[in-house]
């Protein structure tokens, strides 16, 4: 495949190039998964908002630009290959903001949308529960209504940025009756409301960017409720759609990774081994296939069409090919990998990220789940485990 440009799209390159030039932090931002570098990076989007580019692809009137796919694959190339930073607030921008958009009011999308691509409101994502993992259907917190609000009981764990974030969305069991995907509504809540308490909940590296949260008579306006009462599952699986799709992701992520990888491995050449040689190759050509694939599916959906399975088979390979790329780098690392600091006292980023990419196969909807999808809805085959 050959990508051309127009003009405009090449314009458009260089005026993002030049901006994140100038305003992209010369030196990394401490690890969004802590209390100092989460307030970096929430002042990080609102440097953004200043140039008016928190979200380019949403309207104007809601803090946006207007602009279509291309460009905003345009503009994620340009921002990583400048060194961007992972954004605070990709909960809400990738996966609620696209979600308002199809399914709320436009009281909804007036009240929330905007401060959403200013930076000003973080959001964090509570799918999960104790007994309810990649299993979203088995979610039993329950929103009991009483008048114009519910009030809310049960416990949510493995919150992404749930720490630290203003507000959260998530999906509550509106009728306890219910049983599976039915009854269940999706709400969004203040995480400053009485009755919340949040537990941050420390990871391997020790950083506690993931929070349980637990809900003790917790009343929230009706009026937060997204796509009305028993449509949870629906606006669910479009928000998850979103996660695994396009946005959460995007090729120039991975591009900027293996153009780091390639570098890791001119600096240790001398010591690596044909097989980690062939890794960097391997990963280097899986970045580019998956740019070319993602800007087809863009032209697809530009063009009036939908994502389906598509968005399982993307999320499984992003996800391993994460995994891959840190994998490669600690090995050509050697003993120095495990270090959070190297002998110069700058940051291992590649230790964080490795740890990081260990989720990308159970996050977003395990994989194992995903293969499923894919099996039933692209071969027609029946899932594993059905009778």
């Amino acid at each position: 495949m050959q990508l051309a440009y127009t003009p405009e799209q090449q314009a458009f390159r260089a005026e993002v190039r030049a901006w994140m030039q100038a305003h992209v932090p010369k030196e990394p931002l401490v690890t969004l998964e802590c209390r100092e570098g989460y307030d970096q990076h929430v002042e990080w989007e609102r440097t953004l908002a200043s140039g008016n580019w928190g979200m380019v692809t949403w309207p104007e009137q809601f803090g946006g630009r207007g602009l279509d796919l291309i460009q905003w694959l345009i503009f994620e190339e340009e921002y990583f290959a400048a060194g961007g930073p992972n954004r605070a607030n990709q909960n809400g921008i990738f996966l609620l903001g696209p979600t308002i958009m199809e399914f709320g009011t436009e009281e909804q999308k007036a009240r929330f949308l905007t401060p959403m691509a200013k930076g000003e409101v973080i959001w964090a994502q509570a799918w999960s529960e104790p007994g309810a993992g990649s299993d979203m259907a088995a979610i039993q917190s329950k929103a009991v209504r009483d008048g114009d609000h519910y009030v809310i009981t049960g416990q949510k764990t493995w919150s992404s940025r749930a720490a630290f974030a203003d507000w959260g969305f998530g999906i509550f069991r509106t009728d306890p009756d219910s049983k599976r995907h039915k009854g269940l509504t999706f709400i969004l809540f203040d995480l400053n409301s009485p009755g919340i308490t949040r537990r941050p909940i420390r990871q391997l590296h020790g950083d506690t960017g993931f929070a349980e949260l637990f809900f003790d008579e917790v009343r929230v306006p009706v009026e937060n409720c997204l796509a009305g009462e028993g449509q949870g599952w629906n606006v669910a699986m479009a928000t998850a759609g979103f996660e695994r799709g396009l946005m959460l992701r995007s090729p120039g992520r991975f591009q900027a990774t293996a153009k780091r990888l390639v570098e890791l491995y001119r600096q240790n050449a001398d010591k690596a081994s044909p097989a980690a040689r062939e890794a960097v190759v391997q990963a280097w050509g899986a970045t580019q296939a998956y740019a070319y694939n993602t800007y087809a599916v863009a032209a697809k959906i530009m063009a009036g069409g939908k994502i389906g399975a598509e968005a399982s088979l993307n999320k499984i390979f992003w996800s391993e090919l994460d995994r891959a790329m840190h994998r490669t780098a600690m090995q050509l690392l050697g003993a120095a990998a495990e270090l959070k600091r190297f002998a110069d006292g700058s940051v291992n980023q590649w230790l964080e990220g490795y740890i990081f990419s260990l989720s990308g196969p159970i996050y977003a909807g395990s994989n194992e789940v995903q293969r499923n999808i894919t099996a039933e809805r692209l071969l027609g085959l029946p899932r594993v485990g059905a009778g």
